[in-house]
Protein backbone atom coordinates (compact mmCIF):
# COMPACT_ATOMS: atom_id res chain seq x y z
CA UNK A 1 0.00 0.00 0.00
CA UNK A 2 1.55 2.93 -0.87
CA UNK A 3 2.16 6.07 2.03
CA UNK A 4 -0.97 8.57 2.14
CA UNK A 5 -0.09 11.93 0.71
CA UNK A 6 0.57 15.38 2.25
CA UNK A 7 -2.06 17.48 2.61
CA UNK A 8 -2.43 20.87 0.89
CA UNK A 9 -1.52 22.49 4.31
CA UNK A 10 1.91 20.24 4.87
CA UNK A 11 2.78 21.31 1.08
CA UNK A 12 2.07 24.91 2.00
CA UNK A 13 4.18 24.74 4.80
CA UNK A 14 7.29 23.18 3.10
CA UNK A 15 7.00 25.47 0.09
CA UNK A 16 6.87 28.29 2.56
CA UNK A 17 10.17 27.41 4.35
CA UNK A 18 11.65 26.85 0.74
CA UNK A 19 11.27 30.57 0.59
CA UNK A 20 14.39 31.46 -1.31
CA UNK A 21 15.50 33.97 0.97
CA UNK A 22 15.64 31.30 3.39
CA UNK A 23 17.44 29.20 0.78
CA UNK A 24 20.97 30.54 2.48
CA UNK A 25 24.14 31.42 -0.15
CA UNK A 26 26.02 29.61 2.61
CA UNK A 27 24.10 26.58 1.84
CA UNK A 28 25.14 26.88 -2.06
CA UNK A 29 28.86 27.79 -0.62
CA UNK A 30 28.95 24.66 1.49
CA UNK A 31 28.15 22.41 -1.41
CA UNK A 32 30.77 24.55 -3.72
CA UNK A 33 33.02 23.82 -0.81
CA UNK A 34 32.39 19.89 -0.15
CA UNK A 35 32.54 19.79 -4.17
CA UNK A 36 36.14 21.16 -4.41
CA UNK A 37 37.51 17.89 -2.12
CA UNK A 38 36.44 15.58 -5.32
CA UNK A 39 38.38 18.12 -7.38
CA UNK A 40 39.35 16.99 -11.18
CA UNK A 41 43.28 16.69 -11.55
CA UNK A 42 45.47 19.76 -12.77
CA UNK A 43 44.93 20.32 -16.24
CA UNK A 44 48.55 20.78 -16.92
CA UNK A 45 50.32 17.20 -18.45
CA UNK A 46 53.27 16.09 -16.93
CA UNK A 47 55.50 17.07 -19.50
CA UNK A 48 54.15 20.86 -18.72
CA UNK A 49 51.80 21.28 -21.64
CA UNK A 50 48.40 22.89 -20.61
CA UNK A 51 45.44 21.26 -22.25
CA UNK A 52 43.18 24.00 -24.00
CA UNK A 53 39.88 22.60 -23.93
CA UNK A 54 37.58 23.96 -20.90
CA UNK A 55 39.45 26.89 -20.64
CA UNK A 56 36.85 30.02 -20.76
CA UNK A 57 37.74 32.60 -23.05
CA UNK A 58 38.86 35.12 -20.74
CA UNK A 59 41.36 32.29 -19.29
CA UNK A 60 42.30 31.44 -23.17
CA UNK A 61 42.99 35.11 -24.07
CA UNK A 62 45.26 35.33 -20.77
CA UNK A 63 47.17 32.04 -21.98
CA UNK A 64 47.82 34.08 -25.97
CA UNK A 65 48.71 37.81 -23.89
CA UNK A 66 51.16 35.61 -21.42
CA UNK A 67 52.92 33.89 -24.57
CA UNK A 68 53.21 37.32 -25.91
CA UNK A 69 50.02 37.32 -28.55
CA UNK A 70 47.10 39.92 -28.43
CA UNK A 71 43.88 38.85 -27.13
CA UNK A 72 42.39 38.75 -30.40
CA UNK A 73 44.68 35.43 -30.94
CA UNK A 74 42.08 33.68 -28.47
CA UNK A 75 39.54 33.83 -30.83
CA UNK A 76 41.30 32.26 -33.59
CA UNK A 77 42.11 29.30 -31.45
CA UNK A 78 38.56 28.84 -30.49
CA UNK A 79 37.22 28.96 -33.39
CA UNK A 80 39.87 25.96 -34.36
CA UNK A 81 39.26 23.91 -31.50
CA UNK A 82 35.81 24.06 -30.98
CA UNK A 83 34.03 25.50 -34.67
CA UNK A 84 36.47 23.30 -36.75
CA UNK A 85 37.09 20.31 -34.22
CA UNK A 86 41.02 20.55 -35.17
CA UNK A 87 43.66 18.97 -32.40
CA UNK A 88 46.67 20.24 -34.20
CA UNK A 89 47.99 23.31 -34.19
CA UNK A 90 49.49 22.58 -37.40
CA UNK A 91 46.22 22.07 -39.17
CA UNK A 92 45.20 25.90 -38.26
CA UNK A 93 45.85 27.81 -41.39
CA UNK A 94 44.75 31.58 -40.16
CA UNK A 95 47.63 31.06 -37.60
CA UNK A 96 51.45 31.74 -38.70
CA UNK A 97 53.65 28.85 -38.63
CA UNK A 98 55.95 30.40 -35.72
CA UNK A 99 52.91 30.85 -33.53
CA UNK A 100 51.58 26.95 -34.22
CA UNK A 101 54.94 25.61 -33.29
CA UNK A 102 54.60 27.62 -30.17
CA UNK A 103 51.55 26.79 -29.58
CA UNK A 104 51.97 23.03 -29.68
CA UNK A 105 55.05 23.61 -27.49
CA UNK A 106 52.56 25.13 -24.14
CA UNK A 107 49.52 23.79 -25.03
CA UNK A 108 47.80 20.61 -26.28
CA UNK A 109 44.15 19.92 -27.61
CA UNK A 110 42.75 17.22 -25.64
CA UNK A 111 39.96 14.35 -25.73
CA UNK A 112 39.33 11.32 -24.00
CA UNK A 113 40.60 7.94 -24.79
CA UNK A 114 37.72 6.06 -26.68
CA UNK A 115 38.65 2.60 -24.23
CA UNK A 116 35.56 1.07 -25.73
CA UNK A 117 32.70 1.76 -27.98
CA UNK A 118 29.54 -0.32 -28.33
CA UNK A 119 26.48 -0.31 -30.55
CA UNK A 120 22.83 -1.68 -29.70
CA UNK A 121 20.77 -3.02 -32.37
CA UNK A 122 18.50 0.06 -31.77
CA UNK A 123 21.34 2.38 -33.04
CA UNK A 124 22.39 3.93 -29.21
CA UNK A 125 26.03 3.99 -29.05
CA UNK A 126 28.20 3.66 -25.76
CA UNK A 127 31.58 5.05 -25.56
CA UNK A 128 33.48 4.05 -22.51
CA UNK A 129 35.88 6.80 -21.87
CA UNK A 130 39.43 6.72 -20.04
CA UNK A 131 40.69 10.19 -18.76
CA UNK A 132 44.44 11.01 -17.93
CA UNK A 133 44.40 9.60 -14.50
CA UNK A 134 42.98 6.21 -15.72
CA UNK A 135 39.61 7.39 -14.56
CA UNK A 136 36.64 6.72 -16.86
CA UNK A 137 32.91 7.32 -17.24
CA UNK A 138 30.42 6.28 -19.54
CA UNK A 139 28.76 8.44 -22.24
CA UNK A 140 26.24 8.06 -24.54
CA UNK A 141 24.47 8.66 -28.19
CA UNK A 142 20.87 8.08 -27.99
CA UNK A 143 19.12 8.38 -31.74
CA UNK A 144 15.45 9.91 -31.88
CA UNK A 145 14.15 7.55 -33.43
CA UNK A 146 11.93 8.72 -35.51
CA UNK A 147 14.25 11.48 -37.64
CA UNK A 148 18.25 11.74 -37.78
CA UNK A 149 19.20 12.65 -34.88
CA UNK A 150 19.49 12.48 -31.23
CA UNK A 151 20.94 13.33 -27.57
CA UNK A 152 24.42 12.70 -26.00
CA UNK A 153 23.84 11.98 -22.46
CA UNK A 154 27.13 13.34 -21.13
CA UNK A 155 28.17 12.62 -17.64
CA UNK A 156 29.43 14.91 -14.90
CA UNK A 157 31.39 12.64 -12.19
CA UNK A 158 33.33 9.26 -11.51
CA UNK A 159 30.41 7.70 -9.62
CA UNK A 160 27.92 9.29 -7.16
CA UNK A 161 27.07 9.99 -4.03
CA UNK A 162 23.49 9.83 -4.17
CA UNK A 163 22.64 6.28 -3.66
CA UNK A 164 19.67 6.19 -5.33
CA UNK A 165 18.09 2.65 -5.18
CA UNK A 166 17.15 1.96 -8.34
CA UNK A 167 20.34 3.17 -10.42
CA UNK A 168 23.28 1.24 -11.32
CA UNK A 169 25.66 4.38 -10.99
CA UNK A 170 23.97 4.91 -7.47
CA UNK A 171 25.71 1.16 -6.18
CA UNK A 172 29.42 3.18 -7.57
CA UNK A 173 30.89 5.06 -4.91
CA UNK A 174 31.89 8.94 -5.65
CA UNK A 175 35.80 8.80 -7.14
CA UNK A 176 36.01 12.14 -8.25
CA UNK A 177 34.21 15.28 -10.28
CA UNK A 178 35.07 15.62 -14.09
CA UNK A 179 36.90 19.29 -15.33
CA UNK A 180 35.22 21.51 -17.31
CA UNK A 181 37.37 19.51 -19.90
CA UNK A 182 36.39 16.32 -19.60
CA UNK A 183 32.58 17.36 -19.57
CA UNK A 184 33.09 18.87 -22.77
CA UNK A 185 35.21 16.36 -24.19
CA UNK A 186 32.75 13.59 -23.98
CA UNK A 187 30.40 15.58 -26.35
CA UNK A 188 34.02 16.74 -28.73
CA UNK A 189 34.53 13.17 -28.89
CA UNK A 190 30.96 12.12 -29.91
CA UNK A 191 31.63 14.99 -32.47
CA UNK A 192 34.55 13.07 -33.57
CA UNK A 193 33.09 9.81 -33.95
CA UNK A 194 30.09 11.07 -36.18
CA UNK A 195 32.52 13.57 -38.42
CA UNK A 196 30.18 16.31 -37.03
CA UNK A 197 32.76 18.99 -37.87
CA UNK A 198 32.88 21.94 -38.45
CA UNK A 199 30.09 22.74 -36.07
CA UNK A 200 26.59 22.49 -38.14
CA UNK A 201 24.25 25.88 -37.51
CA UNK A 202 21.60 25.55 -35.47
CA UNK A 203 18.58 24.52 -36.93
CA UNK A 204 20.97 22.60 -40.03
CA UNK A 205 20.74 18.43 -40.04
CA UNK A 206 23.12 16.78 -37.20
CA UNK A 207 22.82 13.76 -35.65
CA UNK A 208 24.49 15.23 -32.33
CA UNK A 209 21.90 17.66 -32.11
CA UNK A 210 20.89 17.78 -28.30
CA UNK A 211 22.73 17.18 -25.10
CA UNK A 212 21.02 15.83 -21.83
CA UNK A 213 23.48 15.95 -18.25
CA UNK A 214 21.93 12.82 -17.21
CA UNK A 215 24.81 10.84 -17.08
CA UNK A 216 27.02 9.57 -14.27
CA UNK A 217 26.59 11.90 -10.80
CA UNK A 218 24.75 14.60 -10.07
CA UNK A 219 25.92 17.79 -12.18
CA UNK A 220 24.63 20.19 -9.65
CA UNK A 221 27.24 18.63 -6.89
CA UNK A 222 29.79 19.92 -9.51
CA UNK A 223 28.18 22.68 -10.52
CA UNK A 224 31.07 25.22 -11.45
CA UNK A 225 33.09 22.37 -13.56
CA UNK A 226 29.72 21.56 -15.58
CA UNK A 227 28.46 25.65 -15.74
CA UNK A 228 31.56 26.38 -17.38
CA UNK A 229 31.54 23.42 -19.82
CA UNK A 230 28.34 23.91 -20.95
CA UNK A 231 29.06 28.08 -21.19
CA UNK A 232 31.52 26.52 -23.72
CA UNK A 233 29.09 24.53 -25.80
CA UNK A 234 26.47 27.28 -26.38
CA UNK A 235 29.00 29.75 -27.52
CA UNK A 236 27.89 30.55 -31.09
CA UNK A 237 31.14 31.20 -32.25
CA UNK A 238 31.69 27.38 -31.01
CA UNK A 239 30.24 24.34 -30.66
CA UNK A 240 27.34 26.52 -30.83
CA UNK A 241 24.41 24.68 -29.21
CA UNK A 242 21.57 26.41 -28.08
CA UNK A 243 20.52 26.60 -24.63
CA UNK A 244 16.91 24.85 -25.75
CA UNK A 245 18.85 22.17 -26.90
CA UNK A 246 20.30 21.49 -23.49
CA UNK A 247 18.99 20.01 -20.50
CA UNK A 248 20.65 19.33 -17.10
CA UNK A 249 19.23 16.88 -15.17
CA UNK A 250 18.84 16.76 -10.95
CA UNK A 251 17.68 14.64 -7.87
CA UNK A 252 17.09 17.72 -6.21
CA UNK A 253 19.70 20.05 -5.08
CA UNK A 254 17.99 22.72 -4.24
CA UNK A 255 20.36 25.45 -3.72
CA UNK A 256 22.18 24.88 -6.65
CA UNK A 257 18.69 24.72 -8.86
CA UNK A 258 18.32 28.37 -8.19
CA UNK A 259 22.12 29.09 -9.29
CA UNK A 260 21.26 26.93 -12.14
CA UNK A 261 18.44 28.74 -13.32
CA UNK A 262 20.02 32.26 -13.08
CA UNK A 263 23.87 31.77 -14.68
CA UNK A 264 22.71 28.87 -17.20
CA UNK A 265 18.77 29.08 -17.87
CA UNK A 266 19.13 25.26 -19.54
CA UNK A 267 16.00 23.02 -20.18
CA UNK A 268 15.91 21.55 -16.99
CA UNK A 269 14.70 17.96 -15.62
CA UNK A 270 14.16 16.50 -12.12
CA UNK A 271 14.60 12.90 -11.14
CA UNK A 272 11.22 12.65 -9.27
CA UNK A 273 10.30 8.92 -9.45
CA UNK A 274 8.44 9.40 -5.90
CA UNK A 275 5.28 11.11 -4.84
CA UNK A 276 5.90 11.03 -0.98
CA UNK A 277 8.30 12.01 1.06
CA UNK A 278 7.99 8.59 3.26
CA UNK A 279 9.02 6.31 -0.14
CA UNK A 280 10.99 9.57 -1.60
CA UNK A 281 13.55 9.34 1.07
CA UNK A 282 13.96 5.67 0.90
CA UNK A 283 14.60 5.49 -2.93
CA UNK A 284 15.88 8.63 -3.43
CA UNK A 285 18.05 9.62 -0.19
CA UNK A 286 19.28 13.44 -1.15
CA UNK A 287 15.12 13.67 -0.31
CA UNK A 288 15.89 13.82 3.30
CA UNK A 289 17.23 16.86 3.09
CA UNK A 290 15.45 18.70 0.28
CA UNK A 291 12.05 17.27 0.76
CA UNK A 292 9.37 17.22 -2.09
CA UNK A 293 7.66 20.79 -1.30
CA UNK A 294 10.94 22.38 -1.09
CA UNK A 295 11.78 20.73 -4.51
CA UNK A 296 8.91 21.74 -6.07
CA UNK A 297 9.04 25.18 -4.68
CA UNK A 298 12.46 25.35 -6.71
CA UNK A 299 11.12 24.07 -9.55
CA UNK A 300 8.15 26.96 -9.79
CA UNK A 301 10.77 29.27 -9.34
CA UNK A 302 13.00 28.36 -12.54
CA UNK A 303 13.37 30.93 -14.95
CA UNK A 304 12.61 29.33 -18.11
CA UNK A 305 9.68 27.08 -17.04
CA UNK A 306 6.84 28.11 -19.86
CA UNK A 307 4.79 26.26 -21.46
CA UNK A 308 7.11 26.54 -24.43
CA UNK A 309 10.12 25.19 -21.65
CA UNK A 310 8.41 23.27 -19.85
CA UNK A 311 10.10 21.25 -17.27
CA UNK A 312 10.55 17.29 -17.38
CA UNK A 313 9.76 15.12 -14.59
CA UNK A 314 11.77 11.74 -14.59
CA UNK A 315 9.65 8.92 -12.82
CA UNK A 316 11.02 5.47 -12.62
CA UNK A 317 8.17 3.01 -12.95
CA UNK A 318 8.96 0.34 -10.35
CA UNK A 319 6.51 -2.97 -9.94
CA UNK A 320 4.55 -2.17 -6.56
CA UNK A 321 6.67 0.37 -5.19
CA UNK A 322 5.57 3.60 -6.88
CA UNK A 323 3.04 2.92 -9.68
CA UNK A 324 -0.45 2.85 -7.64
CA UNK A 325 -3.36 5.11 -9.71
CA UNK A 326 -3.28 6.91 -6.24
CA UNK A 327 0.24 7.85 -6.75
CA UNK A 328 -1.05 9.46 -10.07
CA UNK A 329 -3.47 11.57 -8.73
CA UNK A 330 -0.89 12.32 -6.68
CA UNK A 331 1.74 13.55 -8.69
CA UNK A 332 -1.11 15.38 -11.06
CA UNK A 333 -1.69 17.67 -7.37
CA UNK A 334 2.09 18.33 -6.70
CA UNK A 335 2.43 19.29 -10.00
CA UNK A 336 -0.28 21.83 -10.16
CA UNK A 337 0.91 25.45 -11.26
CA UNK A 338 4.34 24.06 -12.67
CA UNK A 339 4.70 23.83 -16.64
CA UNK A 340 5.95 20.13 -16.25
CA UNK A 341 6.04 17.32 -18.57
CA UNK A 342 6.51 13.71 -17.52
CA UNK A 343 8.51 10.77 -18.79
CA UNK A 344 7.42 8.06 -17.35
CA UNK A 345 10.28 5.38 -17.45
CA UNK A 346 9.99 1.65 -17.63
CA UNK A 347 12.81 0.52 -14.94
CA UNK A 348 15.93 -0.58 -17.04
CA UNK A 349 17.10 -3.83 -14.84
CA UNK A 350 20.93 -3.84 -14.13
CA UNK A 351 22.80 -7.45 -12.38
CA UNK A 352 21.64 -7.57 -8.35
CA UNK A 353 18.92 -4.68 -8.69
CA UNK A 354 16.34 -5.57 -6.54
CA UNK A 355 13.07 -3.93 -8.59
CA UNK A 356 11.60 -5.14 -11.17
CA UNK A 357 9.39 -3.31 -13.92
CA UNK A 358 6.35 -2.38 -13.79
CA UNK A 359 3.55 -3.83 -16.07
CA UNK A 360 2.99 -2.59 -19.30
CA UNK A 361 -0.86 -2.17 -18.75
CA UNK A 362 0.03 -0.26 -15.13
CA UNK A 363 2.44 1.92 -16.62
CA UNK A 364 -0.29 2.79 -19.36
CA UNK A 365 -2.81 3.59 -16.82
CA UNK A 366 -0.66 5.81 -15.00
CA UNK A 367 -0.25 7.59 -18.15
CA UNK A 368 -3.26 8.14 -18.80
CA UNK A 369 -3.94 9.37 -15.27
CA UNK A 370 -1.36 11.80 -15.96
CA UNK A 371 -2.20 13.09 -19.23
CA UNK A 372 -6.00 13.51 -18.50
CA UNK A 373 -4.87 16.16 -16.42
CA UNK A 374 -3.37 17.96 -18.81
CA UNK A 375 0.17 16.86 -18.84
CA UNK A 376 2.11 15.40 -21.51
CA UNK A 377 3.00 11.92 -20.24
CA UNK A 378 4.85 9.99 -22.63
CA UNK A 379 6.18 6.07 -21.84
CA UNK A 380 10.10 6.13 -22.78
CA UNK A 381 10.83 3.44 -25.22
CA UNK A 382 14.07 1.72 -23.75
CA UNK A 383 17.03 2.52 -25.65
CA UNK A 384 20.24 0.27 -25.57
CA UNK A 385 19.49 -1.88 -22.57
CA UNK A 386 21.19 -4.75 -24.87
CA UNK A 387 24.64 -2.68 -23.45
CA UNK A 388 23.74 -1.69 -20.38
CA UNK A 389 23.19 2.09 -21.89
CA UNK A 390 19.74 3.23 -20.99
CA UNK A 391 18.64 5.30 -18.38
CA UNK A 392 19.99 3.70 -14.92
CA UNK A 393 22.37 1.42 -16.43
CA UNK A 394 25.42 3.42 -16.62
CA UNK A 395 28.52 2.14 -14.20
CA UNK A 396 31.98 2.01 -14.44
CA UNK A 397 33.50 -0.48 -11.89
CA UNK A 398 36.41 -2.81 -13.45
CA UNK A 399 34.11 -5.93 -12.39
CA UNK A 400 31.30 -5.22 -14.40
CA UNK A 401 33.56 -5.01 -17.23
CA UNK A 402 34.59 -8.92 -15.91
CA UNK A 403 31.48 -10.59 -16.21
CA UNK A 404 30.49 -12.01 -19.62
CA UNK A 405 28.49 -8.97 -22.16
CA UNK A 406 24.74 -8.91 -23.40
CA UNK A 407 25.09 -9.33 -27.36
CA UNK A 408 26.02 -6.17 -28.99
CA UNK A 409 27.95 -4.92 -31.51
CA UNK A 410 31.75 -4.14 -30.82
CA UNK A 411 32.42 -0.48 -33.36
CA UNK A 412 36.42 -0.49 -33.91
Amino acid sequence: MSPPPMSDAALQTRADAANPAELTEAEAARILAKSAIFAPPPATLPDGRRDLVGLSRADLEAEMVAMGEKPFRARQVWHWIYHQGVRDFAQMPTIARPMQQRLAERFVVGRPDVATEQLSKDGTRKWLFRFRDAQQVETVYIPDGQEDRGAVCISTQVGCTLSCRFCHTGTQKLVRNLGAAEIVGQFMAARDSYGEWPSPKDGTPRHLSNIVVMGMGEPLYNYENVAKALTIVMDNEGIGLSRRRITLSTSGVVPMMDRCGRELNVGLAVSLHAVTDELRDEIVPLNRKYPIAELMAACRRYPSASNARRITFEYVMLDGVNDSEAEARELVRLLKGIPAKVNLIPFNPWPGSAYKTSKPEVVRRFAEIVSDAGYSAPIRRPRGRDILAACGQLKTESERQRRPAAPAETVG
